[in-house]
């Protein structure tokens, strides 16, 4: 054996892990996942209305968020509120409905009432209205061909038999917590299509 093969000999037997790394190519670096988002396409957005935007549609979208949260389904799904007036735009929920809803572990205070545009009825899969005559005004301001996107948000109830919501604006305690009562029961009808639309999402 030379002198030359001796020392080659030497050198590979000194080779560190890494130096036999390189001679096969870099070595692996374990990285963390990345989770994939899902496209906003995908996702289910929905929107709650009211007159005013104040008491029923941000109640309502409180109510939902927490039952998406809860569901681990926020890749998933998109909500707003909005009121078909701009009576009190800018403005936080009423008080009333803030307490009714903090009573049930609901937050409200981050809403800000705001009235419909025109983009909401192509931006929203579902456009649910409180009442027969904020769904007539739907649909008197909705283009057409996206008309089937309007509906009453008691029409996902399994409990309550009532088909509206009455605005509790006027009355007292009561009205506000009776609001309540149907809007958990209507969102919870409403969770179970958007959860069965995620699965559908999340196979594709």
């Amino acid at each position: 054996m030379t002198t030359l093969d001796t020392t080659i000999e030497k050198e590979i037997g000194e080779a560190t892990p890494f130096d036999s790394a390189l001679a096969v190519g870099k070595p692996k670096v374990a990285r963390p996942s990345k989770k994939s988002e899902v496209p906003i396409g995908m996702k289910t957005k929905i929107l709650f209305v009211c007159m005013g935007n104040i008491c029923r549609s941000p109640t309502a979208q409180g109510v939902f968020q927490s039952l998406v949260k809860a569901g681990n389904l926020q890749d998933f799904v998109v909500s707003d509120s909005a009121g078909t007036h701009d009576f009190h735009a800018g403005e936080a929920p009423d008080q009333r409905a803030i307490n009714a809803a903090a009573k049930r572990g609901y937050e409200l205070s981050a809403s800000v009432a705001r009235k419909i545009e025109l983009a909401d009825f192509s931006d929203y899969d579902y456009i649910l209205a409180m009442d027969w005559e904020n769904l007539a005004l739907l649909q008197r301001l909705c283009p057409r061909g996206l008309q089937h996107k309007l509906q009453l948000l008691m029409r996902f109830a399994t409990e309550f038999e009532a088909a509206t919501i009455n605005d509790p604006y006027h009355g007292g305690p009561q009205g506000f917590e009776q609001a309540l009562d149907y809007i958990e029961d209507a969102c919870n009808g409403l969770m179970e299509v958007v959860r069965r639309r995620a699965t559908m999402v999340a196979a594709a």
